[in-house]
């Protein structure tokens, strides 16, 4: 089975690119985006996926705004053998720049959601640490990553109005991944075995001339099982990227992290990140959230629009909701991102952070799958 990247040198195993090298059906390779305003006064999130062993190629869309509805467009379809087809009725992605500048298009359609975006990087690619998590003997997750910051220009339209997206204040993150992660339907058959829990929370923020960049998965206990701290130039246009990395990452010994939690739920109410460089000197930055964005805008955990889920050749869908109205603790809304205003006490900058936390948690009380924290 060939595809027209068979023509380029860039093969990795004897068999053509369509043929993964691992037979694990949750194989898959995703391109991830957010983008939001530094006040606060909007969020938007892009996901789009292939899942070569399940067969499936879906994508979603979502905005959020202050004191108002997330709007959601889903789609999913049979995933093409060209891996360059990134289209799913009527959104498409186009990588105009390698590594540089990437275009989002949702054409007009029923869910009342639309935008004509381009991503800019101001960032190098910057390669996070191979994630591997295991469960039992299993490898449930095996995954690199790479993450680009960089500013987002066009137009978003909804069914409150219309957003005009400025490179002069939205910032964004690119997120690249690939390898094998658990998606889809739940597996059936073999042996009964205990429910996995997860933590993760995922920091990348912008400051002035560089970014920092914090990922941290933990075992129930709070055991550290993936703890990485990044520091990298930041560029005050696309131009100056010098490459498709720089060579100026400054990798921390460790890093650390603090939640408080908004009471009765699993919510970051306020967070602090330790960075910890190599000489044992602590960076302590702290995070005020001002904007919630539900993930299963995006299809996490989303009880109809789960990725690679198999919905056919070709399904369309849409959702509406309002955050403030939601059971934080139903299963469908524990992942979360929130827009945070950062500070070292020297500095101050903008980012996201991202919260998941699945199971029980010693650090946080959770005992449960779907807890609180108490006040």
């Amino acid at each position: 089975m060939l595809n027209k990247l068979d023509d380029f040198p860039v093969h990795q195993t004897p068999e053509p690119l369509a043929h993964p090298a691992t037979s694990d059906r949750n194989a898959y390779d995703r391109t991830w985006f957010n983008g939001y305003a530094e006040d606060g006064s909007y969020y938007f999130g892009i996901g789009m996926p292939v899942y070569p062993h399940r067969g499936v190629l879906d994508c979603a869309f979502s905005v959020v705004r202050p004191n108002a509805r997330q709007h959601c467009f889903f789609a999913s379809r049979r995933a093409p053998i060209e891996r360059t087809e990134m289209k799913v009725g009527p959104f498409r992605m186009e990588v105009v720049e390698p590594m540089r500048r990437t275009r989002v298009v949702l054409d007009d359609n029923a869910s009342g959601l639309s935008c004509d975006i381009t991503f800019s990087a101001r960032t190098a690619s910057i390669k996070e640490g191979r994630q591997v998590l295991w469960s039992g003997a299993r490898r449930i997750m095996d995954a690199t990553r790479f993450d680009q910051f960089g500013r987002w220009s066009g137009r978003i339209r909804h069914p409150d109005g219309e957003i005009v997206v400025s490179d002069q204040i939205c910032r964004g993150t690119k997120d690249r991944s690939w390898g094998v992660r658990n998606v889809g339907e739940r597996e059936i058959g073999g042996a009964p075995t205990q429910p996995a829990g997860a933590f993760f929370l995922w920091a990348p923020l912008f400051w002035d001339d560089h970014i920092t960049h914090a990922i941290f998965f933990d075992g129930p206990r709070g055991e550290a099982l993936i703890r990485e701290g990044i520091v990298a130039p930041l560029y005050a246009s696309e131009a100056e990227v010098p490459g498709v990395e720089d060579g100026r990452d400054n990798r921390m010994a460790t890093a650390r992290h603090r939640i408080k939690y908004v009471p009765g739920t699993r919510l970051a109410k306020s967070a602090e990140i330790d960075l910890v460089d190599l000489d044992g000197h602590s960076r302590t930055i702290a995070l005020e959230p001002i904007l919630k964005f539900q993930m299963k805008g995006l299809g996490y955990s989303h009880p109809q629009w789960g990725q690679g889920v198999w919905k056919g050749e070709l399904e369309i869908g849409s959702e509406s909701f309002d955050p403030r109205e939601l059971n934080m603790l139903a299963p469908e809304n524990i992942h979360v991102q929130q827009v945070v205003r950062a500070s070292d006490g020297k500095r101050t900058g903008i980012g996201v952070l991202e919260q998941a936390g699945i199971g029980p948690y010693a650090p946080a009380g959770f005992v449960d799958f779907f807890d609180g924290a108490r006040a």
